[in-house]
Formats: C-alpha cells, sequence, structure tokens
C-alpha cells in the first residue's frame, strides 16, 4: 500500500493568499537598524504617518542586537561630518549612562596597518533604550518580530508591504517605501537592479564576524602594551589556529572593565542563505570558544576574564546593493568628487576584509566625500527609497560608506526625502534635492564639505 510518503511530491508548492490590509501610513521603513531608524524618525518629524517594521525585539540593529558597540563613520580626522539626528541619538545614549562620548581609538591595532581615529563606543543596552524613546517621542508606529515578506506592487509602483509576525499576515499600505534591510531585500523582491548577488561572489563575499564581551577585563593593561607586542600576539594566535584574523579589536563601555570583541572571522558565508546564517553563527560560536581560551593564557589584561555575552546575530558586511541612478565609487572618494544633490557625508575609514585570508585593507581618505541623492534611489523602482549598508555604491566604495555613522546620515536624508515627497504627493525622483538639503541644514545635518568646514571653524 503507498503512503504519502512514497507519493510523489510537486517542486513548487502553489498557494493563493487572502492578505488583511490594517493600515495606510504615509512612510513604511523596513528594517530598524541604524539607518532605518534614523530614517524612520525623520520622516516622522516631516509630519509623516510612519510604520518601522524590524525583524529583531530591538531596535539599532548592527550595534545592538549584534552587538558591535562602536559607531564610526562621524569623523573623519579631527572633522566631524555626521550631526543632525544621529548626533542627537549620540547625546541621548550618552545622558542616559549609556557611553562616555566620542573618543581616540585605535583600530585594527594588532594589525599591520592600525588606523587612529574618532570613534563612539557604547553599551548595547542602553542603546536599545535610547533607540525606543527616541522612535517612541517622534510618534513612530513600530513593529518588532516582524518580518517584511513581500512588496506591495500596483503597476510596478511599491505601494505598501506583506509582514510576517507571530500573528500571521498582514500588509500595510504606504505612499513610500524606504528599503533599510541592509540586504535590499524590499528592493530585490521588487524587481530592481542589484549587484553583490552574482553566484560567483557567494563564497568570496567579506567574512562576518560574531562579536562577544568578556567582563572582568584590565582594559587599561592591555591598552599600555607595545603595539608590535600586540602585533605579536595577534600572529602567534593565528598561526596557532586559536584565533582567526589579525588583530585583536575591541572596544569597551563605560567604566572600562569589559570587552566587545570583534576578534572572529567566519569566511565562506553568503549571508543572503539562510542556510549559511546558521552556520557562520554556529562556526562563530565555536571560533568564541578558542579565541577565549587563548586571550584568557596568552594576552595580558585578559588573565581572569569572563565570558558574558555572545551577540545574538552574526555581523554582515557585504550581500547585495542596489543600481541606483548614481553609484558611488572609489575614485569619488579619492578624489573627493562634488555632487550639486550631495545629502550626506562620509568619512571612512575604507575597510575591506579579505574573504579567504586573515588580512585587511584599512585606509582613511584624506578629506571627507559628499554622497548624492542618487544613491537612494533605484533607477526603476516608484515609491522605493534605499538607505543603509545596500545603496548604490561599487563593492570598494561601500568598504567605506557603510559605517553606521554614515548609515545614519543616509537614514536622515531618506526619511526627509520620504516625507517630502509625501506632503508634495510625487514620487521620490521628483522631489527637488535642494528642499531636502534646506531640511537637512535645519536641522543640523552636514550634506556637504562647506558644511563640515563651518563645523570645524565654529569649535
Amino acid at each position: 500500500m503507498k503512503t504519502m510518503i512514497d507519493s510523489p511530491i510537486a517542486s513548487i508548492f502553489e498557494e493563493r493568499l487572502r492578505t488583511p490590509i490594517d493600515a495606510t501610513y504615509d512612510v513604511i521603513v523596513a528594517g530598524g537598524g541604524a539607518s532605518g531608524l534614523i530614517a524612520a524618525v525623520a520622516a516622522a518629524r516631516t509630519g509623516a504617518k510612519t510604520l518601522l517594521i524590524e525583524h529583531a525585539g530591538c531596535l539599532g540593529g548592527t550595534g545592538t542586537y549584534a552587538m558591535v558597540a562602536q559607531w564610526l563613520g562621524f569623523y573623519n580626522g579631527e572633522t566631524r561630518v555626521v550631526g543632525g539626528l544621529p548626533l542627537e541619538l549620540t547625546e541621548m545614549v550618552t545622558d542616559l549612562g549609556g557611553s562616555d562620548g566620542f573618543s581616540r581609538y585605535v583600530l585594527a591595532e594588532a594589525s599591520n596597518k592600525p588606523i587612529p581615529l574618532v570613534n563612539f563606543p557604547f553599551n548595547p543596552e542602553v542603546t536599545k533604550i535610547a533607540c525606543d524613546r527616541l522612535a517612541r517621542e517622534a510618534g513612530v508606529d513600530v513593529r518588532l518580530h516582524s518580518r517584511v515578506a513581500a512588496p506591495m506592487l500596483r503597476d510596478d509602483r511599491i505601494c505598501g508591504v506583506v509582514v510576517e509576525d507571530i500573528g500571521g499576515r498582514r500588509a500595510f499600505r504606504a505612499n513610500v517605501v524606504i528599503d533599510a534591510t541592509g540586504d535590499a531585500m524590499v528592493a530585490a523582491a521588487s524587481g530592481a537592479a542589484f549587484e553583490g548577488g552574482e553566484e560567483e561572489l557567494r563564497r568570496r563575499r567579506q567574512p562576518c564576524t560574531l562579536v562577544f564581551r568578556l567582563s572582568n577585563v584590565d582594559v587599561a593593561r592591555f591598552r599600555a602594551l607595545p603595539r608590535e607586542e600586540k602585533r605579536a600576539l595577534a600572529l602567534e594566535g593565528v598561526k596557532a589556529g586559536r584565533i582567526f584574523w589579525e588583530s585583536l579589536s575591541f572596544c569597551s563601555t563605560p567604566g572600562n572593565t569589559d570587552a566587545i570583541c570583534l576578534m572572529s572571522r567566519i569566511p565562506e558565508i553568503d549571508a543572503l542563505d539562510p542556510a549559511d546564517l546558521g552556520r557562520a553563527e554556529s562556526e562563530g560560536r565555536g571560533q568564541v570558544h578558542s579565541i577565549v581560551g587563548f586571550l584568557r593564557e596568552r594576552v595580558p589584561g585578559f588573565g581572569r576574564s569572563t565570558l558574558a555575552n555572545i551577540a545574538a546575530h552574526v555581523g554582515v558586511r557585504e550581500t547585495r546593493r542596489i543600481r541606483g541612478r548614481y553609484a558611488l565609487t572609489e575614485e569619488d572618494i579619492v578624489s573627493g568628487k562634488r555632487f550639486t544633490d550631495a545629502i550626506a557625508l562620509g568619512a571612512g575609514p575604507m575597510d575591506l576584509h579579505e574573504a579567504g585570508g586573515t588580512g585587511i585593507s584599512l585606509w582613511m581618505p584624506e578629506h571627507p566625500f559628499e554622497i548624492p541623492m542618487g544613491c537612494l534611489l533605484p533607477e526603476l523602482t516608484p515609491g522605493l527609497i534605499v538607505t543603509g549598508r545596500a545603496i548604490s555604491a561599487t563593492r570598494s566604495a561601500n568598504g567605506g560608506s557603510r559605517h553606521m555613522g554614515t548609515a545614519m546620515a543616509l537614514g536622515e536624508a531618506s526619511g526627509v526625502l520620504a516625507g517630502l515627497a509625501t506632503a508634495q504627493a510625487v514620487e521620490p525622483t521628483a522631489v527637488n534635492h535642494q528642499a531636502v538639503q534646506a531640511r537637512l541644514r535645519r536641522d543640523s545635518a552636514l550634506v556637504s564639505l562647506e558644511d563640515a568646514k563651518a563645523v570645524a571653524l565654529a569649535t
């Protein structure tokens, strides 16, 4: 007798769905990370009714649930290049006791080319509270534990999103959708053209990192070691197979008794493949166990340390990038190319991790660089704006524009753009870039090199 298991199974399961539409918004932001949070708040402050959708249980993205607990991209050397809402968020985190403020830091101090810069280290748990407060005070509707399953399309125009959560499947209409997923998930599902999905790249993407936190660390003792000694320890650990790239990189929360460590390196991961993502986190935890043992045994300052946390999500550096109306290039960054439609400034560093090895290409642009509005606008997808890591840029330029401070500045620009498009009842592509720039400047954002120079002169 044949059982159901023995019966032939079709390769496709067809279904017909009737999805209830819960509400209509002016602006929907998909993704509540650094860029998406700021985008939603910026849109709401223009008067737009705004919904923010996030798959995790908190806002802040890579900085909170992935525990990459420092914001880079606010400064290029001594020049501050990000203001507005992102700077407001840093002040809120500081006021809540989650940071001691901006500080001088040596990035990848045990690598062959460390870079001194200004960072903003923070306690991820306090930052979650600050993110909640910022969104709430702006009147943003927030849906956590919700994942965008599909875009709503009408005549090739995005008019909302379909969401799946613990309550089932539901849809939300919107005049404008901002894709802040980091992976251009909404854009790709809408048929927008993108880079980074090529089959040959699947095993050549920049490696992932699973962050962990150690308590009871003598941070001052480690920082006082000569750089040559740190470098020798890092190379020793790599050679022994106990650490996994040429760095002993960490930052600390206020009090300087812990180390939030960016020391794992998981190669050959396609973060667009859910099986790979799961493997990255499993392998990452194995690496953490090895790294912690090496630190305790060999590295001064870590002898009495205790593993306190492992991030809930692996940190991802590279997936999709949209094809926008303009693609930022490394040459643009190096040459300081000017743009009439500049809406944000990048600072660097240029940060490209070796796909299959233990090294890193790391350097600081000589000057801040402008990012044009065209990088946020997909070529042929009405109703959609893209912000954060997935903006239109070459792979090398993305290494300098994906830092969270820059992503927040891009988020503020995208939120203002979406809010103005809604108010004017036009497509985002029809909004005058000068109106976006004027609103951003009114709110103390920095959008051009002149803005950054003016701040430098004022201080």
